[in-house]
């Protein structure tokens, strides 16, 4: 996005809407929609297998396709999502990771295919194609688990990607750092600043280290590395924090990476305001502070935003409405196009309190970024547990701010009285709901794109992209060549998986401190002494994360408080098979299963684990769940035989703790 001079009115951002569900052409036309009510980029949204690089009809993507967002499995998915729109004007940003590289081939393939369609050059096509790949795996380890291969082949895929755009996509920003989840995994503004810039160091050294890029094509690399922050509701400090990160950004690519030029320097970023921080509870109350979150990264005009999206309303509830989705954009519309923001130079410019601000922020993140290169880089400090578990340790102050009221959440731990919400008056009708069929469809639909392409010529290409990856040579090119005889993501990801082998992450819990001189937790904890001393042996409770939702926040910080209470946890990560769950169960003797399930997939796998622990003979174990679960939902597990279920307005875990164990003595007929 062009920058003006200081006596020019700002141009505006741009504005995008995170969007994508059911199909590709349902979203397709979610797509079309959304641009002409004045949207000025596309933000695609792809469900968990995708991002996880599993086909429909994969074991692991019951209850997940089409749920988080639009599935895309081969290059004629791409095809259909792209329907009437010319991508050589677009500016696509895709949230994409681990198949990152997988799914930018497939785009660049459609280009491709339309600039033959109309007798273009494709070079002179391709070289107009701008948008974002998330591709920021670092953070997956970290936040939002969508990752799939070791962090050393992940940055592989990561760099051969740089090299290959930077020489045929110039205009393309190969990876978006992303500290938006890092935010909602309880960093600090500090910890977002200096784990952000730890990845793009370690993204930085490796494409200089590779040998495919010159050193004189370093600026180039640099100033296409975007980053894609979050923004919370004390706007002060948040503005803050990004005029830090624009002043580090600055000083590392200069002096590390020796960039001459101050516009390849500038600090290229979009933003999602915090969306976990959206409240269940009077939900209402969350329109003003999307607001607030989006002043943070508007306001200043020397560290402003250059591309925003943000949440509905309703997203603590489900998912947003085409409706829900329009009222954020018009939030975006009313400040760009209605307020006198863009005619101004930067309004803070001089106050020596945000300074100060700006200045804390630095130091700290100095101190942290040094921490971390002493360790070896982000990924020897995702490899020994080190930033995970600091950042499930902040978490967890958060939430104990939060619940001894030191942290004030307007509606859920202070002023809870309300009056019923119009805005929900129509109940169910209210979030944007996904028919299961949409999911037999798409089994039945990749059944028969197997069955209608040359599959010699998928074999020739996956084997080529298999030998390709036991050498140190270029992937996107092979990958190219997959996407165009038809591969499907699940080929791709299964090709790579045999090579690089999978991954699992550290989860941090173990390493979290315990909460120490809480007169609540220790009254649960003198209830799950006297239950096991009446039972004769330890509580054990097994938190698990079925199906391939990865947003480990929540499971970690209940697994964390049942450790402080006295409980021996059971917790083996996210992504797990239903089978998998229950027979950790069973073989742990645990006493309750806990379920934490956010992508809207539990009325499909939480039922198959009550039922896996009766046909294994521990139906008398159990089974809670916790997630953003619709109310009616919650009456049809409960009618499943779900023990009890948990939304964000249950934010005490001391007293979900303390639920708990009175489940387990009704369940051995304790009194």
């Amino acid at each position: 996005m062009p920058y003006p001079t200081d006596h020019e009115r700002d141009r505006p951002w741009v504005m995008r809407t995170y969007a994508g569900h059911s199909s590709a052409a349902a979203s397709n036309e979610l797509y079309r929609r959304n641009l002409a009510k004045g949207q000025t980029g596309l933000s695609v949204a792809f469900d968990l297998p995708t991002q996880t690089g599993y086909d429909p009809d994969h074991q692991l993507s019951r209850g997940e396709v089409g749920k988080v967002g639009v599935p895309v499995s081969h290059i004629g998915d791409m095809r259909r999502l792209f329907d009437g729109i010319p991508l050589a004007e677009a500016n696509t940003s895709m949230t994409i990771n681990a198949p990152a590289m997988w799914l930018l081939a497939l785009y660049v393939s459609v280009a491709r295919e339309q600039a033959e369609a109309e007798g273009r050059d494709v070079d002179e096509v391709l070289a107009k194609l701008t948008g974002t790949t998330q591709n920021d795996i670092i953070k997956e380890y970290l936040s939002r688990g969508t990752y799939i291969f070791p962090p050393g082949p992940s940055l592989r895929l990561i760099t051969d990607m740089i090299a290959w755009t930077v020489h045929h996509v110039p205009k393309w920003n190969p990876i978006n750092i992303c500290s938006y989840h890092l935010q909602e995994a309880g960093a600090t503004p500090t910890q977002e600043v200096a784990y952000a810039l730890c990845t793009a160091i370690a993204v930085l050294d490796a494409v200089r280290d590779s040998g495919q890029v010159d050193q004189a094509d370093m600026a180039k690399v640099v100033a296409r590395i975007s980053f894609f922050v979050n923004a919370g509701v004390r706007f002060v400090e948040e503005m803050s924090k990004m005029r830090a990160f624009t002043a580090l950004w600055d000083e590392i690519t200069r002096d590390r990476y020796g960039v001459t030029d101050p516009k390849a320097r500038r600090l290229r970023y979009g933003v999602q305001v915090n969306s976990l921080g959206l409240t269940e509870a009077q939900p209402e109350n969350n329109v003003q502070r999307i607001v607030l979150e989006m002043l943070a990264v508007s306001l200043s005009r020397g560290a402003r935003a250059r591309a925003i999206q943000l949440p509905a309303w309703n997203e603590a509830l489900g998912l947003p409405r085409p409706w829900d989705q329009q009222w954020a954009l018009r939030m975006q519309q009313v400040l760009a196009f209605e307020t006198d923001l863009l005619e101004y130079e930067d309004i803070f410019d001089g106050s020596h309190v945000i300074q100060a601000k700006v200045d804390e922020i630095m130091t700290g993140a100095r101190e942290e970024i040094a921490r971390v290169q002493d360790l070896g880089g982000a990924v020897a400090a995702v490899e020994s547990g080190y930033m995970k578990s600091q950042l499930v340790s902040s978490l967890a102050e958060y939430r104990r701010g939060v619940e001894n009221g030191e942290r004030i959440l307007v509606g859920v731990n202070k002023f809870e009285t309300t009056e019923p919400s119009p805005l929900q008056a129509e109940g169910a009708k209210a979030i944007e709901t996904i028919d299961p069929a949409v999911e037999k469809a798409a089994v039945t639909a990749i059944e028969e794109w197997r069955t209608g392409r040359d599959n010699d010529a998928v074999e020739r290409s996956l084997t080529a992209l298999k030998e390709r990856a036991r050498t140190t040579e270029n992937l996107f090119e092979a990958t190219v060549d997959c996407a165009r005889a038809g591969v499907t993501t699940g080929e791709w990801s299964g090709a790579l998986r045999e090579v690089f082998g999978e991954y699992r992450a550290p989860t941090g819990v173990s390493a979290a401190p315990g909460g120490t001189g809480d007169p609540g937790i220790e009254r649960v904890r003198e209830r799950v002494r006297a239950t096991e001393a009446e039972l004769g042996e330890r509580l054990r409770i097994l938190v698990g994360k079925p199906g391939l939702d990865g947003h480990s926040n929540g499971a970690e910080q209940v697994a964390v408080r049942a450790r402080d209470v006295g409980f021996e946890v059971v917790y083996q990560g996210i992504r797990l098979t239903p089978e998998q769950i229950v027979a950790a169960a069973v073989q742990e003797g645990v006493h309750v299963v806990g379920l934490s399930v956010l992508s809207g997939s539990h009325l499909e796998v939480v039922p198959n684990v009550v039922d896996g622990l009766r046909a294994a003979g521990a139906g008398d174990v159990p089974v809670i769940v916790g997630g953003i679960i619709p109310p009616d939902d919650a009456a049809l597990l409960t009618e499943r035989g779900i023990a009890r279920v948990f939304t964000p307005k249950d934010y005490e875990l001391t007293d979900i703790m303390a639920g708990i164990v009175d489940l387990v003595r009704e369940r051995n007929g304790l009194s």
